[in-house]
């Protein structure tokens, strides 16, 4: 599947147009991580914890929205975005969201 964040696939033509996929998930905070947060706020760094955290919600909303999109059909999902929001208290929703299409090569140039 390829994914990418501008309008279009270099190289490639769109052949088939399916529309809007999405995939998403919903992680909460873990108490041992925010511990670990609350230390680094004072000493000073990178929240590996939550850069770990983000870095598998961002991958599984990837997964499972190329998931619905190759169930369309596609090959290819454009405009690639992500969003997020707050669904509860110390729980968050990351949505990754773009367009389902088949590409192919393009011979005209």
């Amino acid at each position: 599947m390829i994914l990418t964040n501008i309008d279009r696939v270099p190289g490639m033509r769109i052949a088939e147009h399916y529309g809007l996929v999405g995939g998403s998930t919903v992680r909460a905070k873990n108490i041992g991580r925010d511990f670990m947060a609350g230390l680094k706020n004072i000493v000073g760094g990178e929240l590996k914890g939550y850069t770990e955290l983000l870095q598998e919600a961002r991958k599984q909303a990837l997964d499972r929205m190329s998931a619905q999109a190759q169930a369309m059909g596609a090959n290819a999902v454009i405009n690639v975005r992500f969003s997020t929001s707050a669904v509860a208290q110390g729980a968050a929703e990351l949505y990754a969201y773009g367009t389902a299409v088949r590409v192919e090569p393009d011979y005209n140039g």
